[in-house]
C-alpha cells in the first residue's frame, strides 16, 4: 500500500511541476523506464534514487519509521465509502485535480484524509450531508 501512495505522489508533483518523465530522468540521473516504473507502482527503488528523485522534483525526501498501523486504520474508512457512493464528490474532485493540475487520486487521497480527521472531532462519523459541506468549502475556495 506504501508503494502505491508513493508511486501517486512521485506523478503528481511531476505532473504538477508540468513536466515530463525524460526532464525528471535528466535532472535525478535515471533512466526514463525506471521512473515510469515506479510511477506505475513497479520496481524497487533505493532511497539513494529516490532522494535524487525528490531533489529533481524540488522537494526534500523524508523517512521516518512508526510503529505497526493499528488494525482498525487497515479497514477501509467510512469517509472512502462516501466518497465511493457520491456521484456530486466524483465532479467536484474531477474539477480540483483540473484546476490544481493533479490527479482526481491524489484529490480523493487528501478528501479521504481531512474526512477522516474531521471524523476525530464530530460526535458520530461523517455523513454524506458533512461530505456535501467540506466540497462547498473546497468550491467556494477554488472559484473567484
Amino acid at each position: 500500500m506504501w508503494f502505491v501512495d508513493l508511486s501517486a505522489e512521485l506523478r503528481d508533483r511531476r505532473k504538477a511541476a508540468n513536466r515530463t518523465i525524460a526532464s525528471v530522468a535528466v535532472d535525478a540521473g535515471l533512466s526514463v523506464p525506471y521512473i515510469a516504473n515506479l510511477e506505475n507502482g513497479r520496481g524497487n527503488p533505493t532511497v539513494a534514487a529516490l532522494d535524487r528523485l525528490a531533489t529533481a522534483l524540488g522537494a526534500q525526501l523524508q523517512l521516518t519509521i512508526v510503529d505497526e498501523a493499528p488494525v482498525k486504520s487497515l479497514l477501509p474508512s467510512n469517509a472512502a465509502d462516501l466518497l465511493a457512493e457520491s456521484p456530486r464528490a466524483r465532479g467536484v474532485i474531477a474539477e480540483l485535480a483540473g484546476a490544481r493540475g493533479t490527479t482526481k487520486r491524489s484529490i480523493e487521497r487528501q478528501l479521504t484524509t481531512t474526512l477522516d480527521a474531521l471524523g476525530g472531532l464530530l460526535p458520530d462519523e461523517p455523513t454524506l450531508a458533512d461530505l456535501d459541506r467540506l466540497l462547498d468549502l473546497l468550491l467556494l475556495s477554488h472559484r473567484p
